[in-house]
């Protein structure tokens, strides 16, 4: 069990603790979410919960941090200030910290009307709800994350949740992910276990099939490489195909994104690195850049005239690329790349 009996909340809930892991993980405010999020039914309600997740999120990050001065710079924009129910975006990110070199929450809330490209595309996909010819009314939400750590040893975490609706259609996205620059198995276990523990209270065989699905995603043809060591990936989830309810998992997908990484802060954040580990860190940052530019949808629909400080603001502060770099044999840095070339059953 990741979510009960004895284990210690490694978030600092306590006001009192200057340590990490001194609460209860019955008393930790971000483990409590996961185990009951509140029940939602529309897409305002998505939206309120994610906004108070964004909160929750800057707020465990923060404390976190030793220095009591690094906190989120928030910047609130509209979609289109001529028009209040276009949508709006809030992007929060913190750098420079002991934890995070940089780290972005974010959240985009957006209204507009189906382009008759795109509801051709999702209308072949079989959503009946969905009108080819296009001009339907459409509404999406989504809150996403990526931290960029200072510790070599600390993998960088990715994760987003999301929601689109059409009429009463809803389908529903997310995921959370690791890109270590260095193997460790225990940690990249209990990343896996802990995934595996929350979408087993689901569908038995509902991991192994986001985890699959992760892995197809985050790769970089070009290198045949992986970009990190997964975790769990999906897009387009109705309730009506999954079979279960995909907004109570949803919603504890994004509960559960700090939980399922804050243990490998508590065990790697205070480890001694040398500076050929923090040059191999910012080589590795490379590839994350590679796979943001090249291969990530998202990423690719923004530049086709989003919000570029909101599309880049994923990217790490600092990246290195040198020619040619082949670890040597047997090193650490081999063996993170032979995993990333064929990834593992970690749970």
């Amino acid at each position: 069990m990741l979510l009960g009996g004895p284990q210690r909340c490694v978030h600092r809930c306590s006001p009192r603790s200057g340590t990490v892991g001194r609460v209860p993980l019955s008393r930790c405010r971000v483990a409590s979410a996961v185990a009951a999020p509140p029940k939602t039914t529309t897409f305002d309600g998505f939206v309120d919960y994610i906004l108070d997740l964004q909160k929750d999120i800057r707020k465990t990050a923060e404390d976190m941090e030793d220095d009591r001065s690094k906190r989120f710079v928030e910047d609130r924009w509209e979609r289109d200030a001529s028009n209040p129910n276009a949508g709006y975006g809030i992007t929060c990110v913190l750098e420079g910290g002991r934890v995070l070199e940089k780290g972005a929450c974010n959240i985009s809330v957006i209204r507009g009307t189906l382009s008759a490209q795109r509801a051709a595309a999702m209308s072949s996909r079989g959503r009946s709800a969905i009108d080819p010819a296009g001009g339907q009314p459409y509404a999406a939400a989504a809150m996403s994350l990526v931290f960029h750590s200072a510790h070599p040893l600390v993998p960088t975490l990715r994760a987003d949740v999301r929601m689109f609706q059409v009429g009463d259609a809803a389908w529903y996205g997310g995921g959370c992910d690791l890109t270590p620059s260095y193997l460790d198995e225990q940690d990249t276990a209990g990343f896996h276990a802990f995934w595996r523990q929350l979408c087993d209270q689901h569908k038995p065989e509902l991991y192994g099939e986001l985890k699959q699905w992760c892995d197809r995603y985050f790769y970089l043809p070009a290198r045949k490489e992986h970009r990190g060591v997964g975790g769990i990936f999906f897009d387009d989830m109705s309730a009506q195909e999954a079979g279960f309810d995909v907004e109570t998992f949803v919603r504890q997908v994004g509960s559960g994104i700090l939980p399922s990484w804050a243990p490998i802060v508590a065990r790697q954040g205070g480890q001694p690195f040398t500076e050929e580990q923090r040059q191999w860190q910012l080589l590795r940052r490379g590839r994350y850049i590679e796979f943001n530019l090249l291969y990530d949808r998202g990423i690719k629909f923004g530049l086709d005239g989003g919000r570029m400080e909101s599309i880049m603001v994923s990217a790490p502060p600092l990246v290195a690329w040198r020619y040619n770099v082949t670890p040597q044999p047997g090193s650490p840095e081999e063996r993170l790349l032979a995993v990333l070339r064929q990834p593992r059953e970690w749970a």
